[in-house]
């Protein structure tokens, strides 16, 4: 038995097939049963149940699974412990963002990451929420930071950080000297939308929907498919938005654009730090998850929300 050997294992049983363990670990099925078949000698006992579709493991398979993750999270920690004591953490890491912590949240802090591990690279990829999901799942991220929750069972999300969003209108707007208008008033206004997929739209649908309303009960005159587009669309006058208030922090300075409260509408959204939830973290990828955590404390300094 190795950790190899283990890390075969409870791939095999957190995907409940030889095929997809494989092709999570770049082996072949026959490689993959074999490993499985010499733990399974080893240990004495059968590990795994061969059915028709999938298999399943064995009661003492269940009982392997809890000490092997041990194991090899205690083999992660070591790895990382010793690689920070020699000032030896380099690498490449592949991580994606959704269009407003991709654009305005994760820079400064994959910047800031760098200068503390100038032998580490980063690729920064940007999409909407689903997209950014989906590339996770696909394994051609190791994490993504999104703006919506997710249903599938694949992915483990956890709070990063909160954002406000609140109505944004252009400065001459007959509503830019309010602090708030009815939700009612709002139903009635020509709005711009987000595209499917994108995190934004996903929070102001649940955001109507505990109001009872829906995205349908807006007066939609069109739809963009990014925030920047959305923000130009309000300058230009093809109506109003519901945006985060990080994206438009510049045009509230500048006052080209106005924001307002909706009455008795919560606002409040999170981002969500997102992971494949039967893909093991990289250690480069758990350390710049704990970097990533530490600057999104409240105490932290960036980003500033």
């Amino acid at each position: 038995m190795d950790l190899w050997q283990l890390h075969i294992f409870c791939k095999v049983f957190e995907l409940k097939s030889f095929s997809k363990a494989g092709d999570a670990i770049h082996l072949s099925q026959p490689t993959v049963s074999s490993h499985i078949k010499d733990l399974e000698e080893h240990f004495g006992c059968r590990l795994i149940d061969r059915l028709t579709k999938e298999v399943m493991p064995t009661k003492a398979g269940e009982l392997l699974y809890t000490y092997a993750r041990e194991m090899l999270a205690l083999r992660d920690e070591t790895e990382i412990a010793l690689a920070e004591f020699q000032g030896k953490v380099k690498g490449h890491l592949l991580i994606g963002g959704s269009t407003i912590p991709g654009v305005h949240i994760l820079p400064e802090i994959v910047g800031n990451f760098m200068k503390a591990y100038p032998d580490v690279t980063i690729s920064l990829a940007i999409g909407d929420t689903e997209k950014i999901i989906s590339d996770t799942l696909s394994c051609a991220l190791e994490l993504g930071i999104v703006g919506a929750k997710t249903g599938d069972k694949r992915i483990f999300q956890e709070k990063l950080v909160q954002d406000q969003m609140k109505l944004v209108v252009p400065a001459a707007h007959k509503w830019a000297r309010k602090d708030h208008i009815p939700l009612k008033a709002l139903l009635k206004e020509p709005f711009i939308i987000r595209e499917r997929g994108s995190g934004t739209l996903e929070s102001i649908r649940h955001t109507l929907n505990r109001s009872g309303h829906s995205i349908e009960d807006l007066n939609v005159t069109s739809e963009m498919g990014s925030t920047q587009a959305v923000i130009q669309g309000i300058k230009h006058g093809m109506g109003i938005s519901i945006l985060s208030i990080i994206a438009v922090s510049e045009e509230l300075k500048a006052g080209t654009l106005k924001s307002l409260a909706i009455e008795g509408v919560d606002l409040r959204r999170s981002f969500y730090l997102t992971r494949h939830k039967y893909r093991t973290a990289s250690p480069l990828c758990q350390i710049f998850m704990k970097f990533l955590k530490d600057s999104c404390k409240p105490e932290a300094a960036r980003p500033k929300l």
